[in-house]
């Protein structure tokens, strides 16, 4: 079973995705933290992420250690994200890592559970089940909001709505597989849901598709 899960930050994608793979012995691949990496790698080496030489230089030199770097789950990761994410070529060399994961998924799981933004459309666009979650930017602000703070991060909202607006944009608005929920997919708005409510409502949706 591959299980294609997108949406934009913050709607509640990485919850589901641990669950979904318990509940179905899934592995799980977080393709946000291919781009975070690559993000990562530009700023280490002092170049700016929205610079395309450095960027996919950084792509292609990625090795999946640099996914275990605790520092992948700052914010300033993130929006270095969002920028080399923009970039062609970059996306290039991270589509055949990730297609290669859900074709032979690691550890003899039966399949796996793909998180990001272009996965039913274009990673695996043959994937048996399709997810999109979303949730006003408001709500998600205010979620990123108070996980920076869990972490002892320094946060303002009014600067992390302003953030998530910025990356939303540049996530719907690039040329290359922008963020956008396949045709066939099951969609899904968590502003007023909890992570047991997404979890549950997915549940359903899944039985009832394998069912038919």
């Amino acid at each position: 079973m591959i299980i294609a899960l997108d949406g934009p930050a913050a709607a509640g994608k990485g919850t589901l995705a641990k669950g979904l793979a318990k509940r179905f012995d899934l592995a799980i691949l977080d393709t946000g933290l291919l781009y975070r990496a690559v993000g990562w790698k530009v700023l280490n080496a002092g170049a700016d992420p929205a610079d395309e030489a450095a960027a996919v230089h950084a792509a292609r030199s990625l090795t999946p250690a640099d996914l275990d770097n605790p520092e992948l789950r700052m914010d300033g990761a993130a929006q270095a994200a969002s920028k080399v994410a923009v970039i062609s070529d970059v996306r290039a060399s991270l589509l055949t890592f990730q297609r290669e994961f859900a074709k032979t998924p690691p550890d003899g799981k039966k399949g796996a559970v793909i998180d990001g933004r272009d996965i039913g459309t274009v990673v695996c666009p043959n994937a048996d089940v399709k997810l999109f979650l979303n949730a006003a930017v408001e709500i998600r602000a205010r979620r990123r909001h108070e996980e920076l703070l869990g972490r002892g991060e320094t946060a303002i909202y009014a600067r992390v709505l302003d953030e998530m607006k910025e990356r939303d944009a540049r996530d719907q608005s690039r040329a290359v597989a922008p963020l956008k929920a396949a045709d066939d997919a099951f969609e899904l708005d968590t502003s007023d849901l909890d992570a047991d409510q997404v979890f549950a409502r997915v549940i359903d949706f899944i039985e009832n598709k394998t069912r038919s």
